[in-house]
C-alpha cells in the first residue's frame, strides 16, 4: 500500500484533492498537465496508468493538453501519437496539434520568426558555456538537440552524482543574471530569451484554438503539476492540483502560487487519482 503524504505541512493554503467539489469537477472540460514528475513514475518513465488516465479523460469528452518544458521534437511525437489534444512545449514557446480531419500538424510559436529563434539559440548556447564553467558538474540535457527555443541544463536527470534542488536554483540565478528567463523543473533548469511562458501560451490556445474566454477557462480547466516551474499555472487556474512531490518546492514558491489542491500521492499515482476524481460520475462518450 502506497504511503499517502501530508500536504498540509508544506501548503497550508492548499486543500486535499478530495475536497474539490463535485460541482467544480463536473465543469471540467480540459486537463492541462505537466509531464515529468506528474505523468511519470519514480523511474522517469510514462507508466500505463498515466496513459490510461489520459485515454479515459478523452473518452469522457475532456481534452488533455500536456504543458511541458520538453523539446519540439518530443512535442511533434506527443501531438501525433499520444491520447492528447495538443501539446505546449519548451515552456510555452510552441504549441503543436494534429488536425485529425487533414492529418496535418498545426504549429504555433510564441516567436513567429524562425530567424529570431535561431539567433536566440546561438546566444543561449554561448550562455551555457558560461554556466558549465561555473557549475562544471552540469551537462546539456540529452534532449537538447531536439530543441528550437531554449537550453535545458541537466542537474539530476542523467547527471551522476545528481545536483540538489538548491544547486538548480543557483544555476537559475546565474542564467537570469545573463538576461535569460529561467525555470527549475524536477530534472532540468530551462533558460530562454523572450517573455513567453507556459501560462501565456496556454491562455492563447484555449482562446484561439478552443474558443474559450478568460472567464470560461478558469471554470473548465484543471492544471496538474509537481514543481516550482508550475507555480505560475498553479497561481492562475482555480482548479490547480499539485502532486505530493510539490512539498519539496514549498520554500521557493510564494503562497499565491501554491496549488489550490494537493494530490495525496506522487507523480503518476497522483495524476491517476486526479483523473479518477474528475471522471467520477461521468459516462464515457465516443472515443476519438
Amino acid at each position: 500500500m502506497k504511503k499517502e503524504l501530508s500536504s498540509e505541512r508544506a501548503f497550508l493554503a492548499s486543500k486535499p484533492l478530495e475536497k474539490m467539489s463535485a460541482a467544480a469537477r463536473s465543469r471540467v472540460r480540459y486537463v492541462l498537465t505537466d509531464i515529468d514528475g506528474t505523468l511519470t513514475g519514480p523511474d522517469g518513465r510514462l507508466p500505463a496508468k498515466s496513459y490510461s488516465a489520459m485515454e479515459r479523460l478523452r473518452a469522457a469528452g475532456i481534452k488533455v493538453i500536456p504543458i511541458t518544458g520538453r523539446p519540439a521534437g518530443w512535442c511533434d511525437h506527443i501531438a501525433r501519437m499520444w491520447p492528447a489534444d495538443g501539446v505546449v512545449g519548451e515552456n510555452g514557446a510552441l504549441f503543436y496539434m494534429r488536425d485529425d480531419s487533414s492529418a496535418k500538424m498545426i504549429k504555433i510559436y510564441s516567436e513567429p520568426s524562425a530567424i529570431v529563434r535561431e539567433s536566440n539559440m546561438k546566444r543561449l548556447l554561448s550562455m551555457y558555456s558560461a554556466v558549465k564553467r561555473k557549475f562544471p558538474s552540469v551537462e546539456p540535457a540529452s534532449d537538447q538537440n531536439f530543441r528550437e527555443t531554449d537550453v535545458a541544463i541537466d542537474y539530476c536527470e542523467d547527471v551522476r552524482p545528481p545536483l540538489t534542488v538548491a544547486d538548480a536554483f543557483e544555476i537559475k540565478k546565474f542564467c537570469e543574471s545573463r538576461g535569460a528567463t529561467a525555470k527549475v523543473s524536477n530534472i532540468h533548469v530551462n533558460a530562454w530569451f523572450g517573455d513567453y511562458t507556459k501560462l501565456k501560451m496556454s491562455k492563447r490556445i484555449l482562446k484561439d484554438v478552443f474558443g474559450e474566454t478568460d472567464d470560461s477557462m478558469l471554470e473548465k480547466a484543471v492544471y496538474a503539476g509537481d514543481s516550482d516551474n508550475d507555480s505560475e499555472m498553479f497561481g492562475y487556474f482555480k482548479l490547480s492540483v499539485g502532486m505530493a512531490d510539490i512539498k519539496a518546492y514549498a520554500a521557493s514558491m510564494p503562497a499565491e502560487f501554491h496549488p489550490k489542491y494537493v494530490a495525496p500521492l506522487r507523480g503518476a499515482d497522483g495524476f491517476s487519482r486526479l483523473a479518477s476524481a474528475v471522471l467520477q460520475g461521468r459516462a464515457p462518450k465516443k472515443i476519438r
